[in-house]
């Protein structure tokens, strides 16, 4: 019997991985609710990582425009013409653009300061627009607009600039550093002030445009053609006053808040502002942008709303006393904060835009964004 049953060393030889009769026991299968699934996981970090690979390909991109126009340039020194230049350009482009983005909501504001009862609301408005005039009705007054606030902007934010330096000069870097605000509201005034010369005669045919139904004129040629055949030159000016009386406090609450808006928030966040990488400058310009275009808002809009009248009610030969004296005792103190709540929303996002542009634009061209925020943090001890 010895011969029939093979040896234990026989055995574990052929139970060796290296013996052909060797089989692996197959492991255990997973029970299915332990499993994971990877499959959405995947394809959301496949979409994660495209997008991180574009925005570094963006960034790049940026990067090298930036150094191409600088050296294009031959570098900017800080309050030399070439630096008025660039931020010259960068009002243009902050206030062009951001003024002509938002005419559906300018359009709606005009007619109900002029009408209160015209439209319901903004929905309403641009549904009985676009049905009346098309798509092309709910832009209605984009044409000037975009021009008047071009060159509005190019003289609003290059002037500012310079009117700052120049009186931060006059008085003084210690005085100038105590009276800062004062300082940015004279700045910004003198600035406004310079701007609205060339900003009155576009907006004298965007208020007429957006006043009547259907638009007076056909387009900014043909409208200013229109109002010095009838009226000369000077009804392309009729509503410069008013307009100073807008435009003006309005500046100087844009500006100043701004400033020293930024210079808070920089001093609340750890660190400096120059700690600070590009894109949280630009976010740091917008959120200063925006709660200073609230206060803008509100302290502007009595005269915004007289302008609105004065444009689209004014009577040939008519004082500019007499007119507001008249147009008042129709709609008395609460008619001028007719359509308040739509002119804070269009004038806070604007305001921000504006801000994140014009910073963004001299952040491009290497130069140092708007706003305090590097000076050495002081701490009280108790």
């Amino acid at each position: 019997m010895v011969g029939l049953f093979p040896s234990s060393t026989t055995i574990y030889q052929a139970l060796l991985p290296t013996s052909p009769y060797y089989k692996p026991a197959p492991k255990p299968a997973e029970h299915p609710q332990k499993r994971p699934i990877f499959s959405t996981w995947s394809a959301s970090d496949t979409a994660k990582g495209k997008a991180v690979e574009i925005s570094a390909a963006a960034q790049a991109e940026y990067e090298k425009a930036s150094q191409k126009a600088q050296a294009k340039v031959g570098g900017i020194e800080l309050y030399s013409a070439k630096y008025y230049a660039a931020c010259t350009v960068g009002g243009i482009l902050a206030c062009g653009t951001t003024h002509t983005a938002v005419t559906p909501l300018d359009l709606v504001k005009c007619r109900r300061q002029v009408d209160p009862n015209l439209y319901k609301g903004n929905f309403e408005a641009w549904r009985l627009i676009g049905r009346a005039e098309g798509v092309r009705g709910i832009f209605t007054g984009w044409g000037p607009t975009f021009v008047g606030y071009s060159v509005q902007g190019a003289g609003k934010y290059g002037f500012y600039e310079y009117f700052k330096h120049l009186y931060t000069q006059l008085a003084g870097e210690e005085k100038a550093d105590k009276y800062k605000t004062l300082l940015y509201l004279s700045a910004s005034a003198s600035a406004e002030f310079i701007a609205d010369v060339g900003l009155c005669p576009f907006e004298a045919v965007k208020v007429r445009m957006q006043t009547t139904i259907p638009p007076t004129f056909t387009g900014t040629v043909q409208g200013i053609s229109s109002i010095t055949a009838k009226e000369g030159v000077a009804g392309l000016y009729k509503g410069l006053y008013p307009l100073w009386a807008r435009q003006i406090p309005y500046t100087m609450m844009k500006f100043a808040s701004f400033e020293n808006i930024v210079a808070a928030i920089y001093n609340y966040l750890p660190g400096q502002k120059s700690d600070y990488n590009k894109g949280a400058q630009t976010g740091v310009a917008f959120v200063g942008g925006y709660l200073a275009g609230i206060l803008c808002a509100i302290v502007s809009h009595p005269a915004d709303v007289m302008v609105s009248k004065l444009n689209a009610d004014r009577a040939p030969g008519e004082s500019v006393g007499g007119a507001l004296s008249r147009i008042y005792s129709k709609i008395g103190f609460a008619g001028l904060w007719n359509g308040l709540p739509v002119r804070i929303v269009m004038i806070g996002t604007l305001t921000g835009l504006q801000w994140m542009i014009y910073d963004s634009f001299k952040i491009f061209m290497g130069l140092p964004t708007t706003g305090g925020g590097d000076k050495e943090k002081t701490t009280i001890k108790t």
